[in-house]
């Protein structure tokens, strides 16, 4: 399944992606959070716990203008600063830190979220009214249902409007109760036309989330983590499911995700293991820019 080209550095990434004839890199899966709440999460992934075992060391744990900058050195042209609630009376305080947060960062897409509770309507509202194009909710750690009707109109309204949302929909690191593609699967029956984005393409459910965004037209993937030596050595992708991939991302239903700054290896190894599943330069540039750029218009920004 993977060919045997050199591993690319983050120093190689602007001449990777203008290989390929892009102006860039547009990553809907990236991490920037308020200080403490980020604290927080680093200490998290850093010593191990619930969800995630041991941890990892955090690659890129920089303070946040040299991340942005960064981000700028790899040509990471669009970004989100995907943020997302685990409590009631969390999330429209993130959303007020990642809208001015995107606001005051070159390339960041406004981004929101949000959380079952009252008053929810009235923050997502707010939230798309000052501008967020791209919303985020982590079923496992948020540990709620996403049928429930607290948030059935919210789910309606980001349809109506085509605001995509990126949903941690799936059983990794550890199955939850809300996870897996039954909760979600649920959520598109009622609101068919949702652009959900599909964080890690599904691992390891990969055959399930595939049939989802094979069957609901705004039903997305995106790549975080996924192909990586790091997911490869516990969950590896089925190499039966590499044609549906190639299609699916031809199709505009694969996005690249990272999980910047919260990754264990070099930025570019994300890159390097999309390249090394050799199915073509039309799927690179589909993937690392193309299917972001029609679903976000990024080029019209």
């Amino acid at each position: 399944m993977q060919n045997m080209i050199p591993e690319l550095t983050d120093a190689e990434v602007p001449a990777w992606w203008r290989e390929l004839g892009l102006p860039g890199l547009a990553d809907v899966h990236v991490h920037f959070l308020p200080e403490r709440m980020e604290r927080r999460v680093w200490h998290h992934f850093e010593h191990g716990g619930p969800l995630i075992g041991d941890g990892w060391p955090i690659r890129y744990r920089l303070p946040v203008a040299e991340r942005v900058a960064r981000l700028g050195e790899l040509g990471v042209r669009a970004f989100s600063a995907l943020a997302y609630a685990h409590r009631p009376d969390m999330a429209a305080s993130l959303n007020d830190w990642t809208l001015d947060f995107a606001r005051r960062t070159q390339g960041c897409l406004p981004s929101a979220t949000f959380y079952p509770e009252p008053g929810v309507l009235d923050y997502v509202r707010d939230a798309l009214g000052r501008g967020a194009r791209i919303f985020k909710v982590h079923l496992q750690v948020g540990d709620f249902d996403p049928r429930l009707k607290e948030i059935d109109d919210v789910w309606g309204l980001l349809a109506e409007r085509g605001v995509p949302v990126v949903v941690h929909a799936s059983s990794i690191p550890l199955p939850g109760r809300c996870t897996g593609p039954t909760p979600i699967a649920g959520v598109l029956a009622r609101h068919p036309g949702l652009p959900a984005i599909v964080a890690h393409l599904g691992m390891p459910e990969y055959d399930e989330f595939f049939e989802l965004a094979e069957t609901y037209p705004n039903v997305r993937l995106d790549t975080t983590m996924t192909f990586t030596d790091f997911t490869e050595r516990d969950m590896p992708f089925p190499a039966r499911l590499r044609g549906r991939l190639r299609d699916l991302g031809l199709a505009g239903k694969v996005l690249l995700g990272s999980d910047f700054p919260t990754i264990p290896y070099p930025y570019a190894h994300q890159l390097h293991a999309l390249d090394r599943l050799d199915l073509g330069d039309d799927w690179l540039r589909a993937v690392c820019w193309d299917n972001a750029d029609n679903l976000l218009k990024l080029s019209s920004r």
